[in-house]
């Protein structure tokens, strides 16, 4: 057994802490390891990385970092919540939002038009003024036309390129990264689509076409490591590609795809993931698939290998900004695309 050792205080950069965290224990251990692994999918030519981003984070000030990744080409696909890649635009757009005073009275923050996100407080008004510039760009669109989510936001992305707002769907637009929002109508988008229909127009996402889309990247990979930020619908649909992207063919095997799994009693094939990490605060014990653990997912066939996956029990907002700033520091690569199903999309 590896003894622990104690932190020493000291002038040291935000990666070498965590290096001496990864020496400790509890969650400020898994946060380390969390970071390594992370750094290890980056460095691993051939594997596509899927981050699932869920919750409303963009509030609270995480949208850069994504939009980070998306920049360096450290993130392959992305799926999000509505709230996510809706919610920066309010900063990109040049409003605000506020830190909650510690005593507030709730009805009267709705009095002053203010909405709030728990310590996060946003203005209603920046709030609808996004939401209208969303139904300005639907309506924009081609009439009777199902979109898949990933399209919607593509087109998206290139219409806020245009328009000088530098989000995560614009950053995911002009670095080919393909994004998709399975429950998009629970956000500003669905609230846009209502302003878009008032007017005449009646916006088509196909969430069939979403899934079969995604599912068919499967057959341009060769390994996949998946990062989770939180659990929900992302992670859910996430851990899926793993699973049931072989029902999409007859003899129930991906095209060009080796190294699969199998079990007995069904003739279907599996595809773990090689690598998972997820940072999120859900417990495991009530039963739900955000606190899943990857332990019990390796029983569906969704992880590989118990070394190769790691959950820390900790907040976001604390974890993604630290795992960020170390990989800044850390990172030499200069990563490349080379997945040709991925680029095939955006032809």
């Amino acid at each position: 057994m590896k003894k622990t050792k104690p932190i020493e205080v000291d002038n040291k950069s935000i990666s070498d802490l965590l290096s001496d965290m990864r020496d400790t224990g509890f969650q400020g251990r898994n946060l380390a390891m969390a970071y390594e692994l992370i750094k290890k999918m980056i460095e691993e030519p051939e594997l596509t990385i899927i981050l699932g981003y869920a919750g409303s984070l963009s509030t609270t000030g995480q949208w850069k970092l994504v939009k980070w990744l998306i920049e360096n080409n450290f993130v392959d696909i992305i799926v999000s919540t509505g709230a996510n890649i809706s919610e920066d635009l309010i900063e990109a757009m040049g409003n605000y939002y506020y830190q909650c005073p510690p005593k507030y009275d709730d009805t009267e923050l709705f009095k002053s038009g203010y909405n709030r996100y728990y310590n996060v407080l946003g203005k209603e008004s920046d709030y609808i003024q996004m939401t209208e510039m969303i139904a300005e760009f639907i309506l924009t669109l081609q009439a009777d036309y199902s979109y898949s989510s990933r399209e919607f936001l593509y087109e998206f992305g290139c219409w806020l390129q245009k328009h000088n707002i530098n989000s995560i769907i614009t950053a995911a637009a002009k670095n080919k990264v393909p994004v998709y929002c399975p429950a998009i109508v629970d956000s500003p988008y669905g609230d846009a689509s209502l302003i878009a229909y008032s007017k005449g127009f009646k916006l088509l996402i196909d969430n069939v076409k979403d899934y079969i889309e995604f599912m068919s990247l499967a057959e341009g990979v060769k390994q996949t490591g998946v990062i989770y930020l939180g659990g929900g619908v992302p992670k859910d649909f996430i851990q899926l590609f793993s699973v049931t992207a072989d029902l999409m063919y007859e003899d129930r095997k991906i095209p060009e795809r080796n190294n699969f799994a199998e079990r007995d009693g069904v003739d279907e094939t599996y595809y773990p993931h090689k690598y998972a990490v997820q940072i999120t605060t859900d417990s495991p014990q009530w039963g739900g698939l955000s606190g899943c653990t990857f332990e019990e997912a390796i029983s569906w066939g969704k992880e590989e290998n118990i070394d190769n996956f790691i959950q820390c029990y900790c907040d976001a907002t604390i974890a993604f900004p630290i795992i960020i700033h170390s990989l800044n520091e850390t990172l030499t690569i200069e990563r490349k695309k080379d997945n040709s199903k991925i680029n095939s999309l955006f032809i």
